[in-house]
């Protein structure tokens, strides 16, 4: 028997009214847009169906960060949401970003559906369209760590982040099931000389060299997330069709090769599920740090960074 197949997200709004099916109410505003100069990968499946499974994690993020009412708060690269409006339900003043203007209106509509108030600019990390020192709390869950600029991602949370202020990332670890995923991927792949991993960030003095900061301006915590699904083969389907990269690589392979990747993965999941054979438990470890900006920092002052060696 095949196996079933994900219920497919709800289309955007602007499609649902073409259709005769928008939600009821005023249209709201489209979101304000600084255009990346290429398509992101992100806008490829349909992220939600994943990202709505890793909402814990921005909750989580939220509480490490110490997000307060009436602060000012960044949602970098955030997907649908999920760090934007945890942060939003604690009546921090949020605004959100992220270079898929797809993504950003399902942030949109969630926020409306619990009546947050959110506001959008379609913009990648590395070209932040704000001013300097404008926002109090920076925030990404895992959504920057898949930048291909790091260093210029890192200047610019900086940039945009008040002196004492504080940076909030999730981010996989390189020795956990997403960053033996990302080997498995690139095995399968033509080497390319300007990927970087996104695990990379799940290393503390990594991220204390990416952002030129002392050790000591790091608070990091490591935590489990587990992704559950019904198997195996149900984890592959749902990720090959709805997570921007992954399908995108499984489309530009050709069938073998796709069928080779999709074994690599399968022996992966079921290697690491701590469920038995009755459905898929997969713990995936990653890093929770808080960055604070030094008070004495100034824009001028930040250094200029490169791509550094992990350790």
């Amino acid at each position: 028997m095949p196996l079933a197949r994900h219920p497919a997200a709800r289309p955007p709004a602007a499609s649902r009214a073409a259709s005769g099916d928008a939600a009821p109410g005023p249209a709201a505003p489209a979101p304000a847009v600084d255009r990346p100069s290429r398509l992101s990968p992100w806008a490829h499946g349909d992220y939600a169906v994943i990202g709505a499974t890793l909402a814990i994690v921005a909750e989580q993020l939220v509480e490490a960060a110490d997000v307060r009412a009436g602060e000012k708060v960044l949602d970098v690269a955030a997907g649908t949401g999920n760090a934007a409006l945890a942060a939003a339900r604690r009546y921090a003043h949020v605004t959100a970003t992220d270079p898929a203007p797809a993504l950003l209106e399902q942030a949109r509509e969630r926020a409306r559906a619990e009546a947050l108030p959110l506001s959008c600019r379609v913009a990648g990390v590395e070209a932040l369209p704000f001013a300097d020192d404008s926002f109090d709390i920076v925030l990404s869950t895992f959504g920057a760590t898949y930048t291909a600029d790091e260093a210029g991602a890192a200047r610019e949370m900086l940039r945009v982040l008040r002196p004492g202020g504080r940076i909030g990332l999730a981010s996989w670890t390189p020795r956990g099931f997403v960053g033996r995923l990302c080997h498995a991927v690139g095995a399968h792949l033509p080497p390319v000389a300007s990927c970087t991993s996104p695990t990379r960030w799940g290393k503390p003095a990594h991220l204390a060299a990416l952002f030129g900061l002392p050790p000591s301006q790091l608070q990091c915590r490591w935590r489990r997330f587990d992704f559950r699904y019904r198997s195996a083969a149900h984890w592959v389907q749902v990720f090959r069709d709805f997570h921007g990269p992954l399908h995108r690589v499984f489309a530009a392979l050709e069938p073998a090769r796709q069928q080779a990747l999709e074994h690599a993965i399968t022996a992966l999941l079921q290697a690491a599920n701590t469920a038995g054979p009755g459905s898929l438990v997969v713990p995936a470890s990653y890093l929770e740090a808080v960055i604070t900006r030094p008070l004495a920092s100034s824009p001028a002052a930040l250094p200029r960074l490169s791509p550094s060696t992990p350790s």
